[in-house]
């Protein structure tokens, strides 16, 4: 049976969650080469990348299982006047038909699950992505500390919860290595995995390693 549990906002007190990524920015300017129109914020989180997105020209889409998630966004997008529909759900359910979209922008959200429920997120993502449209999204990395040597409960053997005080308490994280990257994506294209080590952030040293995967519907 997979995890499905959303953030608590409200114990976070960071402006970074409300600051457009620097992937966020690339793949606008590359997706609009592309000809692409119609993206979907896969986990919209407080909004910043679905508010980015509109304001480069894109017709944009997003979700999150958060309501006080959502309910962000739309106050953002009413202030900014911009139209993004929204939804409150479970990312492997999601109430797109399928085809809807030309692009997917899923940044730090799809490992929040375990290993059963990783497979249905990527089934609804390839789903309503249209053939030919891209997808870019990033998974926890097997050689981050918060896998390795953390500690925390493993839920199954590429699954821990985290049991840290924050917004993540109590939220399953599920990691990869290269070797699962290439069996969860063997039905789509990759065009480009990276692995990136954001070795200092928050005045100090880190070890937080993530995949960062650009992938095309065949």
């Amino acid at each position: 049976m997979s995890i499905s549990k959303a953030w608590n906002w409200s114990a976070n007190a960071e402006d970074f969650w409300r600051i457009p990524s620097e992937e966020s920015i690339a793949m606008a300017a590359r997706w609009k080469e592309c000809g692409y129109r119609d993206v979907l914020d896969f986990g919209c989180g407080l909004g910043r990348h679905a508010i980015y997105f509109a304001k480069s020209g894109f017709s944009v889409s997003a979700f999150d299982l958060s309501a006080e998630g959502v309910a962000s966004l739309n106050t953002w997008a009413a202030k900014e006047q911009l139209h993004i529909p929204t939804e409150c759900c479970d990312m492997q359910e999601l109430p797109y038909a399928d085809d809807s979209f030309d692009a997917v922008f899923a940044y730090h959200v799809i490992s929040h699950t375990d290993s059963v429920g990783i497979t249905k997120i990527l089934a609804e993502m390839r789903r309503v992505l249209r053939s030919g449209g891209e997808a870019f999204l990033t998974l926890c990395s097997k050689d981050t500390w918060s896998f390795r040597d953390a500690g925390y409960p493993k839920h199954d053997e590429n699954t821990v919860i985290k049991t840290a005080e924050g917004p993540e308490y109590g939220i399953p994280h599920f990691y990869v290595d290269m070797d699962d990257v290439e069996r969860l994506f063997s039905g789509m294209e990759l065009i480009s995995v990276r692995h990136i080590d954001d070795c200092w952030f928050a005045g100090k040293r880190q070890n937080s390693k993530h995949y960062f995967i650009r992938v095309r519907k065949p």
